[in-house]
């Protein structure tokens, strides 16, 4: 499985201007959701190269920035892919306090932020070891009891008190969650730049009954019960074309100009059209995967054409976005300008689907201009082996689609 690197890299003479030296090695860190409610993560300080580096873990997954600027005696570090930062100052060698903002919901959504030297574990609690064992397959219903509840799958790996996983949805899986179960209690969370999770829950015999918090804005109650059977629809059964016309729309490129497809350079070309925001953690994982993909098979006559729908006020604002993505991540296929993120706008631009029920949503093109697979959503590598078998699966699809 890869890992995502995301670090918080600084020149020391701007880190250590008031000449404070912060501790390496490891820190608990945690979001102040509410009055009562922490979100933890793991901080690790490291030198190298006379640079201060900063990474957040969440499970197998450790997260790398490098963009940084100071104002007054504030540092901010901006996260790469997602539209949100960090703001903290030095207390002392031992402690940092400030906030992360988030800028896709407002300029004045901020969580406070706190960290301190040492961590010994996610989540803290005075059981020693662990009574109960959650680990495999549950079936989950999230915001349940309400008229949204909806059915996910949720994999937990637990090994004595600590604990990974994640709940794969239709639309999408919520990535890498690290935690704790101690006796009837059961905690994980998440902290990426985009995403602020926390789940919480008390296990009663094959049941869990818990709350989830999605920064400091929503809230919704979930529960679940030990299923190992228990299985989702196929992400590609959810969206469908209506009819068996060549897939066909017109949209702009970043630059402005028109782009119409299907076109001439893309005759006897294998085409997979991704429907995308860069504000979308699973869009993320996707395009990392697009790029290894189009990286194997490009030179065989594999093209991907990505469409954003961003977070802004103008087109100016959606280009500039997914400029960015396109610099950081190295992409070199195709961008598109789809418009706001609406997954109703991109229903109406490709109304050949019977609608679009989530970013991301790929199409899958064969030379011939027919489509031959619709996926709805992406569950990347914190689903494990589900993950796994989805590229396996695809990169076969693939390969047969360059044959035919």
């Amino acid at each position: 499985m890869k890992i995502l690197l995301i670090c918080f890299l600084f020149v020391s003479n701007v880190l250590f201007s008031q000449n404070i030296h912060l501790k390496k090695g490891e820190w608990s860190a945690h979001l102040q959701l509410n009055k009562k409610d922490k979100l933890p993560f793991k901080l690790i300080i490291n030198k190298i190269n006379k640079k201060t580096i900063f990474s957040i873990q969440n499970g197998e997954e450790i997260i790398q920035l490098t963009n940084s600027r100071i104002h007054q005696d504030t540092l901010i570090i901006d996260f790469p892919t997602f539209n949100s930062s960090i703001h903290f100052s030095i207390k002392n060698s031992k402690k940092i306090v400030g906030y992360w903002q988030n800028y896709n919901k407002g300029s004045n959504y901020k969580i406070e932020f706190q960290a301190h030297y040492g961590y010994t574990t996610r989540f803290e609690s005075n059981y020693s070891t662990s009574l109960k064992n959650v680990n495999g397959n549950w079936k989950v219903k999230l915001d349940c009891n309400s008229p949204g509840e909806y059915l996910a799958l949720g994999i937990f790996k637990q090994s004595n008190n600590k604990l990974n996983g994640t709940f794969l949805t239709e639309t999408g899986d919520y990535r890498f969650l690290e935690g704790n179960q101690f006796e009837n209690s059961f905690f994980l969370s998440c902290f990426d730049g985009s995403h602020a999770f926390l789940f919480t829950a008390i296990s009663k015999n094959d049941s869990l009954i818990g709350r989830f918090l999605s920064g400091n804005h929503h809230q919704e109650n979930w529960n679940a019960i030990k299923d190992e059977q228990f299985q989702l629809p196929s992400p590609d059964s959810l969206t469908k074309i209506k009819n068996n016309n060549l897939f066909s729309f017109e949209l702009k490129d970043l630059d402005g100009n028109q782009f119409i497809f299907p076109n001439s350079n893309y005759k006897n070309k294998v085409v997979i059209i991704q429907i995308m925001g860069t504000w979308c953690p699973n869009c993320m994982d996707e395009t990392r995967y697009y790029k290894e993909l189009y990286t194997k098979y490009h030179a065989q006559g594999l093209e991907i054409i990505s469409v954003g729908y961003e977070v802004g006020e103008n087109f100016e604002d959606f280009s500039k976005k997914i400029k960015l993505l396109k610099e950081r991540l190295d992409l070199n296929f195709t961008f598109l300008v789809g418009g706001s993120a609406s997954k109703n706008l991109a229903s109406e631009q490709f109304s050949m689907l019977n609608e679009v029920i989530s970013f991301p949503t790929s199409i899958f093109i064969g030379k011939d201009g027919t489509v031959k697979r619709v996926h709805t959503g992406f569950n990347g590598p914190g689903t494990g082996s589900y993950y796994n078998e989805y590229v396996e699966k695809t990169n076969k699809l693939i390969e047969e689609m360059l044959k035919m």
